[in-house]
């Protein structure tokens, strides 16, 4: 089992990566705030969970160690394949996942590409006592752990090619906005700044 990946990034797309460790190129797919982030001949480490198929080996990456859990879990809902729960985590924080379970509410996962509303249903109803629910405890590290992920969150939106100034005040805002845990996740809070951005600006000044 391939549990973590650390090495040099060679390509990115939409939702993957090639990640060279040792010589060897891994393409990983990854969710949309992962390949945002990551630079080519940058460093990258991500946990991954490997699926072994009869005709294929698929390498799934995360940032953090509560996406590949909840990954794994999705796994198991009826009708959940790789790429849908990939979709969910893409498109929704853990603390939103965790608020939309507790909540029995599906209408969040309906809103994921190749998700119908039976299987959202499901994913509301068989993840009930299975994640962690949504609490402020998440951002327990204390004031500076919110600043470092906003220190990280703003390099991050910056490298993507948007004005220094233009990046310290939209990951700002969206702090602001953001629920505790988010505050806390390097991944949340990208996401969250980046869809309020809107599509990236390659090439613009960096001052």
């Amino acid at each position: 089992m391939i549990s973590t990946l650390r090495g040099t990034v060679l390509h990115t797309g939409s939702d993957s990566v090639i990640v060279e460790v040792g010589g060897v190129g891994f393409s990983v797919a990854v969710p949309v705030d992962v390949a945002r982030i990551a630079r080519q001949g940058e460093e990258l480490f991500l946990h991954t969970h490997l699926i072994v198929r009869e005709d294929q080996l698929a390498l799934f990456g995360f940032a953090e160690r509560e996406e590949l859990e909840v990954f794994a879990i999705l796994l198991g809902v009826t009708g959940v394949g790789p790429k849908s729960a990939l979709g969910v985590l893409s498109g929704l924080t853990i603390d939103q996942i965790a608020e939309a379970v507790a909540n029995e509410d599906d209408k969040p996962f309906r809103k994921v590409s190749g998700i119908g509303p039976k299987t959202a249903k499901l994913i509301a109803l068989q993840l009930q006592g299975r994640l962690a629910p949504p609490s402020p405890a998440a951002a327990a590290g204390g004031a500076a752990a919110p600043d470092a992920v906003i220190a990280q969150v703003t390099q991050a939106v910056a490298g993507l090619g948007w004005p220094e100034r233009v990046a310290v005040d939209a990951v700002a805002s969206a702090a602001e906005s953001a629920s505790d845990a988010d505050r806390a996740s390097v991944p949340a809070l990208l996401r969250l700044t980046l869809a309020a951005l809107g599509p990236a600006q390659p090439g613009g000044a960096r001052g």
